[in-house]
């Protein structure tokens, strides 16, 4: 008597998804309290540099020095710190992709893996006389595998995408940069 392919236990399959859904939730979740750290850190910021500057303003008599201050001062502050919190939330998201990206190439691995599995056990103990059966369950095995292929290498083309866009913000951002690049 052949072996029940399907009896096999499901249960490390689910296991292993799980598993990997509370990891990929895990990295969001931490993502997003990262971010809401740096929020409340820059809002914080911003309101202390707020209130000093207004109470320097309010000391300026003259209509052109409060002109100069706010222009030379107050704004390329600003534009400092624009360009810091950008840099850490940069940061966050591209950590947290790196992540994710782990994640799901694990779960590829593990679904391609357990797809073989499944395919040998069927295979091996497939009956007498169901060769042509066998031969077309092989090939739909192959194109599977091709797809686990094809999304795998998705996956790593966004992952780059995503940071080359990230490098391009932060240059965008960043004139230091640029005018080394430049230079």
């Amino acid at each position: 008597m052949s072996k029940n392919v399907f009896g096999a236990s499901p249960i490390p399959g689910h296991q292993r998804a799980i598993d990997a859904t509370q990891a990929a939730g895990r990295v969001t979740m931490e993502s997003a309290q990262a971010i809401a750290k740096i929020n409340q850190q820059a809002a914080q910021e911003l309101a202390a540099m707020v209130q000093k500057r207004v109470s320097e303003l309010m000391n300026t008599q003259d209509p052109r020095s409060a002109f100069d201050f706010v222009h030379a001062e107050v704004l390329q502050d600003a534009a400092k710190e624009v360009t810091h919190y950008h840099h850490q939330l940069l940061a966050v998201l591209k950590s947290g992709n790196q992540e994710l990206a782990d994640i799901a190439e694990v779960m590829i691995q593990d679904s391609k893996a357990d797809l073989i599995h499944f395919v040998n056990d069927a295979t091996n103990n497939a009956p007498m006389g169901s060769e042509d059966y066998v031969s077309v369950f092989k090939n739909s095995f192959n194109n599977a595998l091709q797809n686990f292929e094809l999304i795998r290498a998705t996956m790593a083309d966004s992952l780059a995408n995503f940071e080359k866009n990230v490098e391009k913000a932060t240059n965008l951002t960043n004139p230091k940069s640029t005018g080394k690049k430049k230079a």
